[in-house]
């Protein structure tokens, strides 16, 4: 079932702790991933390279992080996870500064690179797994409040960038953001602290046994799992990077275009509200198809916005009510059908393949667009939800016993 865990109170959920890592995760989240999409007219106009030599570092990023996530994930199995939650975000703060200083290339791919390592350990896998570990079962609830809060990143991120590019340019609003993500660590400090004063004896998960891994990577739920979330995660990177270009494509107003993609984010939290609110009446599976059949839907919303560019609103409000369900769906799924023995190196594992979409998104957008335009982003994504839908129908048809 999907909801808080009724018989835990929200002391024993992590209380205040979870708000602090909350904030964090905004923050993280609006400077790393937002700030890219919502500077990016900007950035090509600052530097004067193109959409693809730009997404290369986005890619890049995502490429070291996916190779080092399963190692951070063993390391939150080791007791580490609040370590990398705190000093990490300083680390993607420095280099996300940097990119506003680049003047060439080399430069802009090598300050993503070290993006990449710094993203390993302070997003949602991280966080995620260091609140399973101390919550144990109460980290359902957790997670949820987490990502209510987070959801709000590119509502913050797509306003502000859009204000921030035309005062400072691309670049100067990129050392802007670094300075907002210098705020998690305190925060994020703070959350660790707490967090791990409240542990009681016997509540946090043990180191994970030899061979956890193995079993799983033999068990045909984890393949699934993970090419299912592939696929919805190209989907959704490949669009969230070229919202603001596909927008205007559809007839909307920079303007307008910028408070769509900023409506996103509010859609991610009102789906998440609404998950919440319904409880145990909603299984994990009907919440999983509900959320693959809403990027379905959002698809194709995108494509007939060519009619009334209004439609772009539909198309936020659709898609960020989808994906949002899957920040907090994937986490139970992988507990559900895997188990929750190792849960970070597990979860890291399986989050490989998600990561790699989104490495592999601002590149194979800019691709489509230069290929066949608009035009066939939205026919690739409409059957990228569609292959997303098919696998999580799969999956839940053939649950296997943890």
């Amino acid at each position: 079932m999907v909801g808080c865990d009724g018989n835990r109170t929200v002391s024993e959920q992590g209380g205040s702790a979870v708000w602090l890592l909350a904030l964090g995760q905004t923050l993280i989240y609006a400077g790393v991933y937002y700030s890219f999409p919502a500077l990016l007219p900007d950035l090509e106009a600052a530097t004067g390279w193109s959409k693809a030599e730009l997404a290369l570092g986005p890619t890049l990023a995502f490429l070291i992080m996916a190779s080092l996530t399963p190692i951070t994930g063993r390391l939150v199995d080791r007791g580490l996870g609040g370590e990398m939650l705190v000093w990490l975000p300083g680390l993607a703060a420095l280099g996300v500064a940097g990119l506003g200083l680049a003047g060439s290339l080399k430069v802009w791919l090598a300050l993503w690179a070290l993006i990449g390592v710094a993203q390993a350990g302070c997003l949602y896998e991280t966080c995620f797994a260091f609140l399973t570990r101390r919550l144990g079962e109460g980290a359902r609830g957790a997670i949820t409040r987490v990502t209510l809060v987070a959801g709000f990143a590119g509502t913050l991120a797509f306003p502000l960038g859009h204000w921030l590019g035309q005062v400072l340019g691309g670049q100067g609003a990129l050392v802007a953001f670094a300075a907002l993500m210098l705020m998690a660590m305190p925060l994020n400090a703070l959350a660790v602290r707490q967090l791990r004063r409240r542990e009681r004896a016997g509540l946090a998960l043990p180191p994970t046994p030899p061979g956890t891994v193995q079993a799983a990577l033999r068990k045909p739920a984890f393949w699934i799992i993970s090419g299912g979330f592939l696929a919805i995660y190209l989907n959704h990177g490949i669009l969230i990077t070229y919202a603001l270009v596909l927008f205007a494509d559809r007839g909307a107003e920079p303007g307008l275009a910028a408070l769509a993609a900023a409506t996103i984010g509010p859609a991610q939290v009102a789906g998440r509200l609404i998950l919440l609110a319904a409880g145990a009446r909603v299984t994990t599976a009907q919440a999983t198809l509900a959320s693959c059949g809403g990027m379905v839907l959002a698809a194709g919303l995108l494509w007939l916005a060519g009619v009334t560019p209004l439609l772009i609103f539909a198309f936020a409000v659709a898609q960020g009510a989808g994906i949002g369900l899957t920040s907090i769906l994937r986490p139970v799924l992988i507990a559900e059908t895997l188990g929750r023995q190792g849960f970070g190196a597990i979860s890291g594992a399986a989050a490989v393949a998600p990561i790699l979409a989104s490495a592999a998104a601002p590149t194979v957008g800019a691709a489509l667009l230069g290929l066949g335009g608009p035009q066939l982003v939205y026919s690739a994504c409409l059957g990228l939800a569609l292959a997303g839908f098919a696998l999580m129908l799969l999956l839940l048809s053939r649950r296997e016993p943890v």
